[in-house]
């Protein structure tokens, strides 16, 4: 059983910040083979949250919501990622249901971005995003802009 939290930045402890920090490097950085600056100075600031799931007090599946102070800009998911150890046991999906009801209840009129890989844009689309960009390189890796208009 995963349990999911739903923290604004502020909320975070060090060592909810080291394990999401630590989990985004396993996979983005090393499983990837991409190296870059993942800590970009986005994780502590204005209303942005953090969607965290655990199992058995490990981090398996994060997500990271930016929220722009520009109203706008639309409301940016990034970061979606689960375990290397968990893949294949849909926790992709519960972890996209949890950030947008985030985004829901946090952001109700807002639009949503995101910049998937490129070939995860059948799974994004499930959840309403429809493509807005060309497919277009970021660290080596295809992806491709995504979007989902704000509901009324």
């Amino acid at each position: 059983m995963i349990q999911w939290h739903d923290l604004h930045h502020s909320q975070l402890t060090v060592q909810q910040l080291y394990a999401l920090l630590q989990l985004r490097c396993e996979v983005f950085v090393v499983e990837q083979a991409c190296p870059y600056q993942d800590v970009d100075g986005d994780d502590l600031v204005g209303e942005n949250r953090h969607i965290l799931g655990w199992r058995d007090g490990k981090l398996v599946a994060y997500a990271r919501i930016l929220k722009s102070g520009d109203e706008f800009e639309p409301v940016v998911i990034g970061r979606v990622i689960v375990s290397q150890a968990v893949r294949g046991e849909k926790l992709g999906v519960k972890l996209m249901e949890q950030t947008l009801a985030s985004c829901e209840q946090h952001w109700p009129q807002k639009a949503l971005y995101l910049g998937a890989q490129a070939h995860l844009q059948a799974f994004y689309a499930h959840f309403g995003f429809t493509p807005v960009t060309d497919v277009y390189d970021e660290d080596g890796i295809p992806h491709i802009g995504m979007a989902r208009e704000a509901r009324s």
